[in-house]
């Protein structure tokens, strides 16, 4: 079935029309991060570069790190990016552009987000790196979608009033793949603002002011709630839609009980892209 111009918007000179990427700019193991200087650093380590691509706060890198080839590409912050960078991604390996219909053989790919995030734990040290095994989305992007409710990727009832959330998981293969005994593991919010819905108080008094002692009420097994954060479930949820692997790799920046934020953030963040390049290469 023929998709519209409408619906998937291929710019003239054979772009896709937020990223403009053409199939074959990406790799198949991708990279993504929020902020695009972070683009430049997880390119800094790679032997050559193939291609780099800005348009808007999407900024695109693929090169070759160690004889493997990368993409790495900045999404911005907020699932409704990540609606638009998967959407697109997508398309780039399994539309065939010519035609405007789905490709008969359908491309899996990987994603490894690398971000920051806050802790919600007193006990979890500002500057840990976590994995996400799964992610509680509140912000709403599976209200726009139909999907097959299951263990891996199921509404989920926090009793909080006027929050509708999901939950969902990573790709079982990549956190064991990444498992480290010096990473921690655990359950990842992800709110679709920085201030208000992560219970935030500058000027402004969030209505939900119960909202982050409710969330950690939950039981969750041997898994608890750990970090807030405005990316993993939106990922999360579009790559098991789609096809795709996922997972969420977090430096705890802040820790939001004690109100406390790191005094070595860079520091953090270096430490976090080296590792996840350590493991990416036996992928």
């Amino acid at each position: 079935m023929r998709i519209p111009e409408s619906e998937l918007i291929i710019n003239s000179d054979g772009t896709i029309y937020h990223l403009n990427l053409k199939p074959g700019d990406l790799a198949p193991c991708i990279i993504t991060v929020g902020d695009q200087n972070r683009v430049d650093k997880v390119a800094s380590y790679f032997d050559s570069i193939d291609l780099t691509v800005q348009k808007r706060e999407f900024k695109t890198v693929t090169g070759i790190y160690k004889g493997k080839r990368i993409s790495v590409i900045s999404t911005g912050i907020g699932t409704d990016n990540i609606d638009i960078v998967f959407n697109e991604i997508d398309a780039l390996f399994n539309i065939d552009f010519q035609t405007r219909t789905v490709k008969d053989k359908l491309s899996s790919l990987q994603f490894i987000r690398v971000g920051t995030s806050g802790v919600l734990k007193s006990e979890i040290a500002v500057d840990s790196l976590l994995i996400s095994n799964a992610a509680i989305g509140t912000e709403g992007l599976l209200n726009f979608y139909e999907y097959e409710s299951n263990e891996a990727m199921h509404e989920l009832d926090l009793g909080i009033d006027n929050i509708h959330c999901y939950y969902v998981e990573a790709d079982k293969a990549l956190v064991a793949h990444f498992q480290d005994p010096q990473i921690l593991n655990g359950i990842t919010v992800t709110a679709n603002g920085f201030y208000g819905p992560q219970m935030r108080t500058v000027r402004l008094k969030p209505r939900a002011n119960n909202w982050l002692n409710k969330l950690q009420e939950k039981d969750f097994g041997d898994l608890q709630i750990t970090n807030l954060e405005m990316e993993t479930a939106g990922i999360y949820a579009m790559s098991k839609l789609l096809g795709h692997k996922a997972i969420s790799i977090n430096a705890l920046l802040a820790n939001r009980k004690e109100g406390i934020f790191s005094s070595k953030p860079a520091e953090t963040e270096t430490r976090m892209i080296e590792w996840m390049l350590s493991k990416i290469l036996s992928l």
